[in-house]
């Protein structure tokens, strides 16, 4: 996948993250590495550049377990910022579903619509 498009993407799942609830950095790699192929060469320079653009802040949270935690917590400018892209991401992804979907919603529909042009080409 193209390295620019996925970091794109990558940001929007931080947002989504951090939205619900303010978390730490290893907690934020955690999550979303559940659905999509994240590490942590990805996700803090997002979180740094986000940080510094005003749309989180951070603090330390003492750890049970080793050093104190640094948070992300969203701002009121985050979160609009994260609505802003969320929208966006919205109308693309119909956009791209629309086209997608003038195939078929289904493999066997797909492939249905493809074998009966072809059997019109091959008929011609």
């Amino acid at each position: 996948m193209n390295s620019q498009f996925k970091r794109g993407i990558i940001e929007l799942c931080v947002l989504s993250e951090l939205v619900q609830e303010d978390m730490y950095g290893y907690m934020i790699i955690n999550n979303i590495s559940k659905d999509l192929d994240v590490n942590e060469n990805t996700i803090y320079p997002i979180l740094r550049r986000l940080t510094l653009d005003g749309y989180f802040t951070t603090y330390l949270e003492e750890s049970s377990i080793g050093a104190p935690r640094k948070y992300y917590q969203m701002t009121k400018k985050g979160f609009e910022y994260y609505l802003t892209l969320r929208d966006e991401w919205d109308e693309f992804i119909g956009g791209v579903y629309q086209i997608l979907n003038k195939g078929g919603k289904k493999s066997e529909d797909i492939f249905a619509r493809f074998r009966d042009r072809i059997n019109k080409e091959t008929n011609k």
